[in-house]
């Protein structure tokens, strides 16, 4: 495995597997792998000759009185880990190789049809930095395939209407949700949670559940459907942020003709905010 630090070495390694036949698939990080992270590398290597994985804590979709300065960065690690699995190549630029005027002076990259719900409307900004940075790093890597995890549901929507609309020559793939044994699913900032607070977590993925059943059941009171999580949530000991009921192709409140749903949820718990969603084919 090599890793490398600067967009002109990763250039230069991307050039000479391309002048030998070889495809390239890429898994972009922020670091702190854990099994959901290792779960995208493994369908990555499934998909192309190489693998090349990015490890970048991208300062632009961080708010003003969020994670960034405190977010886990565990960068030996996590090259022990992808060693492990026999990637290729791994990308770690500093920021000011990604924004060598700084980012608040960046041109930026917006999905504004489906930016400002759910995550988009708690976290102003937050999909414009992964929008940006993204299309940055597609243009350094220059991919034939990205994977990216189903648990930000919303922010694979995202990066595919930005590669469709932009017209980028790469193959967005969707992973499956990695879960504990509780059926929580796995974030770097679970780390955030108490061992007490990560079985309590486990509630969010329960009540997921527990609307996708009634939905499949007959259940289309959709507002009550969204008012009973939060009930359930809040005595459970979070702070429900959005519990929603949408068409998974347009990301807007489902209506009785929608027949394929996902319900996003995010609520806060202890110092973690957690994310979470559940599909459903009617």
């Amino acid at each position: 495995m090599k890793t490398v630090y600067s967009i002109n070495d990763t250039r230069d390694y991307i050039r000479r597997a391309r002048a030998q036949g070889r495809s390239i698939a890429f898994v972009p990080t922020m670091g702190n792998l854990h099994d959901g992270h290792l779960s995208l590398v493994k369908k990555a290597k499934e998909l192309a000759d190489e693998v090349v994985v990015s490890i970048y804590v991208n300062q632009l979709q961080f708010g003003p009185n969020e994670d960034y300065d405190s977010y886990p960065r565990t960068f030996e690690e996590d090259q022990a880990l992808l060693e492990a699995l026999d990637v290729q190549l791994v990308f770690a630029p500093s920021s000011h190789e990604i924004y060598p005027e700084g980012a608040e002076h960046h041109t930026v990259v917006r999905v504004d049809a489906l930016d400002g719900m759910h995550c988009g409307k708690s976290r102003p900004g937050f999909f414009t930095g992964i929008a940006t940075v993204v299309t940055k790093l597609f243009n350094i890597v220059q991919p034939d395939y990205a994977v990216f995890g189903e648990k930000d549901f919303q922010q694979l929507c995202i990066i595919r209407k930005m590669v469709n609309d932009l017209m980028l020559p790469v193959e967005i793939i969707g992973a499956p949700i990695a879960r504990a044994e509780n059926g929580l699913a796995l974030s770097s900032r679970n780390g955030y949670l108490s061992a007490e607070e990560k079985q309590t977590a486990s509630t969010l993925y329960q009540t997921l559940s527990a609307a996708r059943e009634s939905i499949i059941a007959g259940d289309r009171n959709y507002d009550a459907l969204h008012r009973d999580a939060f009930v359930k949530l809040a005595r459970a000991g979070f702070k429900p942020d959005y519990f929603n009921i949408v068409s998974r192709h347009t990301l807007q409140p489902a209506t009785l003709a929608d027949k394929e749903l996902v319900i996003l949820a995010a609520a806060a718990l202890g110092r973690a905010r957690l994310i979470d969603n559940i599909q459903i084919d009617l």
